[in-house]
């Protein structure tokens, strides 16, 4: 039996339905981003990253772990970020975990995979999110 080759039509067809599913969750976030540059304002970013690179690191792993989403769309928060002076470190985990972590849907997840599944992958995504980070600011440091 022969197999049917895609065409070039059915491609563009399904890279298009891709993108119009995405682009409420893209637009929601352009939203969320504009309205964080309106209301948080530097000093309210201080508060939270600035006291040293581990507490950067902890503040960017868990504020990425709560607000998990798509990775294209973390490196637009995070750039946000970045402009406001926020470190390299916090802006490293934030993306990892972002994509990584979520504590949001923790309780969907261990009932499809089970509580003992879910937490060894948490666990392990914590710690590699933070190795991930150390050596990203290590290559960073010695390619600059």
């Amino acid at each position: 039996m022969k197999t049917k080759k895609p065409t070039i039509k059915k491609a563009f067809i399904n890279s298009l339905l891709n993108f119009i599913s995405i682009l409420p969750m893209m637009l929601s976030i352009i939203g969320i981003v504009s309205i964080f540059q309106i209301y948080i304002t530097p000093d309210m970013l201080s508060t939270l990253f600035g006291y040293s690179n581990f507490t950067d690191l902890l503040a960017g792993t868990l504020s990425g772990a709560i607000a998990n989403g798509h990775g294209a769309l973390s490196f637009i928060i995070a750039d946000g970020l970045k402009n406001e002076g926020v470190s390299i470190y916090a802006l490293s985990t934030f993306t990892l975990a972002w994509v990584s972590l979520g504590f949001v849907q923790l309780p969907a997840e261990a009932a499809v995979f089970g509580v003992r599944f879910t937490a060894i992958r948490n666990i392990l995504a914590i710690f590699s999110t933070i190795l991930i980070t150390y050596l990203t600011i290590v290559t960073v440091g010695i390619v600059s």
